[in-house]
């Protein structure tokens, strides 16, 4: 285990996961698994994927993970009330022993990813434990945070990743013994992913996987706000108490490789030409009229010169390349190590948002956050804004700047798959 950047790391209990007692749906209450399931709550695209995933099924997870009302404390109380009316009906049910819980993702061409759910004892990042990539936005931090004191649960697991040594031992053979048995359920969703999910409660089984992770350190992988919530949440309650731990999907990536992908900005309130103009003399700008695969191949290539972005939303894309170096040298803070300095996402927030667009990074009325690249670029061209598409990082340097202590800008990666959200749940009711 690498423990660069962090002298305290002798004195490291380890990753400590515990079993709990899964919150689940029952499948006999609901239409289809599938169609109660989410994407996590960051990734659904608003409107359009809220609206369709609440007319999937009455019981769609993201009726309790991104509730719908006209203030926030009317949506998190509608939260609350909806999770104690599924639970008063039987729709979710608690298993009846703890468990950790095997979770595998299939594409069936060969994406193939599994892991163990669990509740992580939560660290201080001076442990060196749970390392983050990315910056977060307080503001939704303080969104989840007040939707989990109200309905008092975890309600989706975020993703976080170790690196085992590729060999079929402790974890790994527990995981793949299992999978031999028959799942608690299996489910396709709509995007053609297959889901299963095992229940481990056998005591000697439990004590190898939980020895197992004592001796590696994990990286976010996606849920930044998620665990800052759970920290946070954490120091507002006396220890020990349930709150002292949180709901995460651990995959050994040495033996199941993540995907990374960039994740995009919407810039609603600045249109595409204004956008062009303000980069006039500064960067390279390029119209291209090509489809949008053929644009990304562009970025691409460009991306591997230095940094690159495509711009869209009037109907063409624009390669925006070769950033002024004077300009680089004025904005982009030099306290940092050159592989932070170079990165497409700190150019992007310290250098186009704050300096040429003067766009703030966490003004959801001026800026959104949005996974999907088609969707992106559809939204500009519906609403006149400006979408700012961006090419992924490697794994690599995400793992080597955490290591440094170093965080990312805010939204720089998209790990995945990422774990459906409605699968299992778990309740802090004490």
């Amino acid at each position: 285990m690498n423990t660069a950047g962090h002298p305290e790391a002798t004195a490291r209990r380890g990753l400590e996961l515990t079993p709990f007692r899964g919150l689940r749906y029952d499948p006999d209450r609901v239409g289809s698994l599938a169609a109660v399931t989410s994407p996590p709550y960051d990734v659904v695209v608003r409107p359009d994927g809220l609206h369709q995933l609440q007319d999937a099924d009455p019981h769609n997870i993201v009726r309790l993970i991104l509730p719908q009302a006209d203030t926030p404390a009317a949506r998190n109380e509608q939260a609350a009330k909806t999770l104690r009316q599924w639970l008063s009906e039987g729709v979710l049910t608690t298993d009846p022993e703890p468990g950790l819980y095997v979770y595998e993702q299939s594409d069936g061409v060969g994406m193939l990813q599994r892991g163990v759910i669990g509740a992580l004892r939560l660290s201080e990042p001076s442990e060196g434990l749970v390392l983050p990539h990315e910056d977060v936005m307080p503001h939704v931090v303080a969104d989840r945070a007040a939707l989990m004191s109200a309905t008092s649960a975890n309600l989706e697991p975020l993703l976080l990743t170790y690196r085992g040594n590729g060999t079929a031992a402790d974890s790994t053979s527990v995981i793949e013994r299992t999978i031999e048995g028959p799942p608690l359920f299996s489910t396709t969703t709509e995007d053609g992913f297959s889901h299963r999910l095992w229940a481990i409660t056998d005591r000697a089984d439990l004590a190898r996987i939980q020895s197992d992770l004592t001796h590696h350190q994990a990286l976010i992988a996606d849920g930044h706000h998620r665990w800052a919530t759970y920290r946070r949440l954490r120091a507002e309650h006396s220890s020990p108490s349930p709150w002292d731990y949180g709901l995460v999907l651990l995959v050994d990536t040495a033996r199941y490789p993540l995907r990374v992908r960039a994740i995009h900005r919407l810039l609603h309130t600045l249109p595409v030409p204004d956008a062009v103009a303000a980069l006039d003399g500064l960067f390279r700008v390029s119209r291209l009229e090509v489809p949008l695969t053929q644009a990304l191949e562009a970025l691409a290539d460009a991306a591997c010169e230095g940094n690159a972005y495509l711009l869209a939303g009037d109907g063409a894309f624009h390669l925006v390349d070769r950033p002024d170096p004077d300009l680089l040298a004025r904005t982009v803070p030099a306290d940092r190590p050159e592989a932070w300095r170079t990165l497409d996402a700190t150019v992007l927030h310290s250098t186009l948002l704050a300096h040429v667009w003067h766009i703030p990074e966490d003004d959801p009325a001026r800026i959104a956050y949005i996974h999907d690249t088609a969707a992106t670029v559809g939204k500009a061209e519906r609403d006149g804004g400006t979408a700012v598409l961006m090419h992924p990082v490697r794994e690599d340097v995400v793992r080597d700047l955490a290591r440094q202590g170093i965080t990312m800008p805010r939204k720089s990666t998209s790990f995945g798959p990422k774990p459906a959200s409605g699968l299992v749940l778990r309740t802090l009711d004490v």
